[in-house]
């Protein structure tokens, strides 16, 4: 290997260190003090009920690790939003796993707490997946009501959307292990089935305190809400647990007694590992972000046998579509290449820039996947579309829209692996969050933003200084240096990959090797869940 690629390796392997610190210290929630209190009181943690939940050694992943990072610090900080959300598998059968953390802030909602559940429950309906509860929450974080109470995506979408699991007879499952107040208390007697674990749990609209304070009668939480009162008197819980362990081994028993899921029939292979090392994308992945590389290169590390069946290879080159297996599972990839190309006519393009011909080949390469219901990865490392009159007068609006088009209007599952730049409408065109993906992971090279950092902060610096100019203000250009420098590093924090993640805009910051395990348990989610809808682009300009 030559000197760059180890410079490339060394830089790549910090920034997976950066990762697990600090996915070790999100992993505390509200920290190791609050962790021995919850121990005290006879309750596993969050993340110890889904461990023991989860089947012994097998695979899992988790969404939503960063979620609220760095947004609520003048609130003390929400660590993961305050609940845990993964993908595994109890008894053998994939389900997605919501547990609240009451060692953040009592398990209390917080806005991001609310988006975060939502994604679990939208994910659930998705791809028709069992949903387990574990819940130990206070209900609503007062201080920040306004901001999750009222509106569609807020607190009450919870509630809307267990019901509609419910019309679609994907089995939801509840166990209450420790507070349940207000209206968190409907969503597990929303759920098919109800686990109450005696003494440390209860389940009521209001608490002792209130119901005092409101029509004066004095009662304990216990006999209000308690485990004895909902499963003998209520008839609001389906079973007593004696403690956390006893709750999760009735979850394990209903689970193990689900019938088979209907399938989407995605073709599934024995899996191949790629004959390329995975190990390698460390050092073919350039430290800069505006340098080239050959996106090949790292397809060759994701694919089963690193082999691919390329469709239009000498067509509009700057995206890679291609059919290959990930894991066994049949995918279309379509990836931006990062290298220098010439077109037809010995032209230059850039890596990395989406021009006519290539936004016209990934708009076919879609509709073909969606006729032979082929599973779509979109790997990205974009800056958006071309620009310049020669693409503006070769139509490159339409070609765009031609793209975003078929993209919205895919049927197949979509997967996106943001490995790079993700900037602008070329975020949009290579199935960005808005988009749909069934999942969608950023490595930590990712950067998200309309623009890159130099770039807006070029903009950025012109609208300054045009406006201090205004105010008689003399701008010398070690002036303008510090106030680039000031607005870039502003600048800079938006695009970082967990900035992102913190508001959810991804599922998860990923090591690199961990890609084909995302991919491979996102398309066995999807297979769940059968295609009802035919693949139609409607109206487009041809």
């Amino acid at each position: 290997m030559d000197l760059n690629f180890n410079k490339n390796e060394d830089y790549n392997k910090l920034l997976v260190t950066d990762l697990k610190k600090r996915l070790a210290q999100v992993r505390l929630g509200g920290g190791k003090s609050k962790i021995e209190k919850e121990h005290a009181k006879g309750k596993l943690t969050a993340r110890e009920r889904i461990d023991y939940l989860l089947d012994h050694k097998s695979k899992s992943i988790e969404i939503g690790t960063f979620a609220g990072d760095g947004m609520y610090e003048s609130h003390g900080g929400c660590p993961s939003g305050g609940v845990v959300v993964k993908i595994g598998y109890v008894k053998g059968k994939q389900c997605i796993v919501v547990a609240n953390d009451a060692t953040v802030k009592a398990g209390a909602w917080f806005p991001i707490t609310a988006k975060k559940n939502l994604r679990a429950q939208e994910i659930a309906m998705e791809n028709r997946l069992p949903i387990i509860y574990l819940v130990d929450s206070a209900g609503v974080y007062l201080p920040l009501q306004d901001e999750i109470f009222p509106d569609k995506e807020h607190f009450g979408r919870i509630f809307r959307n267990n019901a509609q699991m419910s019309s679609m007879g994907i089995t939801q499952i509840a166990a209450v292990m420790g507070s349940c107040v207000a209206g968190g208390a409907y969503l597990p007697i929303m759920s098919d089935e109800a686990i109450i674990v005696d003494k440390t749990a209860s389940i009521f609209l209001a608490g002792s305190y209130l119901v005092k304070a409101a029509i004066g009668e004095s009662i304990d939480n216990e006999t209000l809400g308690g485990a004895t009162t909902h499963c003998e008197i209520s008839g609001v819980t389906d079973y007593k647990a004696k403690n956390d362990a006893d709750a999760l081994d009735k979850i394990k028993s209903i689970m193990d007694k689900i019938g088979d899921f209907d399938k989407a029939g995605f073709s599934k292979k024995p899996s191949k590992k790629p004959n390329e090392n995975p190990k390698d994308l460390f050092g073919l992945l350039p430290k800069s972000r505006a340098d080239q590389y050959d996106m090949y290169e790292i397809i060759n590390r994701l694919v089963d046998n690193s082999e691919i069946e390329e469709y239009k290879a000498d067509y509009g080159k700057t995206i890679i579509t291609a059919y290959a297996r990930i894991d066994g599972w049949a995918v279309g990839i379509v990836a931006n290449q990062r290298k220098l190309v010439k077109n037809a006519n010995k032209e230059m393009q850039f890596g990395g820039v989406i021009y006519n011909d290539s936004a016209d080949k990934a708009t076919r390469f879609i509709a073909n996947c969606n006729q032979k219901k082929i599973p779509l990865v979109f790997l990205q490392d974009v800056t958006g579309f071309m620009v310049g009159s020669k693409s503006e007068h070769s139509g490159i609006i339409k070609d765009g829209a031609k793209m975003v088009n078929a993209l919205s209007n895919s049927v197949v599952p979509k997967f996106t692996v943001i490995i790079g730049n993700s900037y602008g409408a070329g975020n949009y065109a290579m199935c960005g969050k808005a988009y749909d993906p069934r999942l969608i992971v950023a490595w930590p090279s990712a950067k998200l933003a309309v623009m890159s950092g130099n770039s807006a902060a070029k903009v950025l610096l012109q609208i300054e200084t045009a406006s201090l100019k205004k105010k008689g203000e003399t701008i010398t250009s070690e002036k303008e240096a510090e106030l680039f420098d000031q607005i870039k590093s502003r600048y800079d924090e938006q695009v970082s990959p967990y900035y992102s993640a913190a508001r959810l805009w991804t599922d998860a910051v990923i090591e690199p090797t961990d890609t084909r395990d995302w991919i491979s348990m996102g398309i066995e989610a999807a297979n769940h869940a059968p295609i009802e809808k035919t693949f139609n682009v409607g109206v487009i300009q041809v």
